[in-house]
């Protein structure tokens, strides 16, 4: 079975983050879940995300939702760190689900994209 734990960053409102999990359990994968909106990520925690995905914060960030908008992250002077304590702050803007595995992390847009990071 698996030797290192694999970790879902879910939103259990979200389709796809239920899709990314089920497709974890169809490959015999019971993840640690983080429920992100409750249990909010810290600025480390996403700063290393972001290094395993190698993107940029914004890259991780839902641009359509109303937060996005009303902070004007858009703003291209805003520094990484600002817009990584924004996500802190406000985890409704962070892309989901995440997978984080083998030292790797993927988004699972779509969800079959996790499974790439698996082996």
């Amino acid at each position: 079975m698996q030797t290192m734990p694999i970790t879902l960053i879910h939103n259990p409102r979200c389709s796809k983050s239920r899709q990314s999990l089920q497709l974890l359990k169809d490959n015999g994968i019971e993840p640690t879940i983080v429920d992100y909106l409750k249990n909010p990520l810290s600025a480390q925690q996403l700063n290393d995300i972001l290094q395993k995905l190698a993107i940029e914060p914004r890259e991780l960030m839902r641009k359509k939702e109303a937060i996005y908008k009303e902070l004007a992250l858009d703003d291209e002077a805003l520094s990484r760190e600002s817009l990584i304590n924004s996500m802190v702050k406000h985890p409704k803007l962070i892309e989901r689900p995440i997978v984080l595995a083998h030292g790797k992390a993927a988004i699972g847009r779509p969800p079959e994209a996790v499974l790439a990071i698996l082996e």
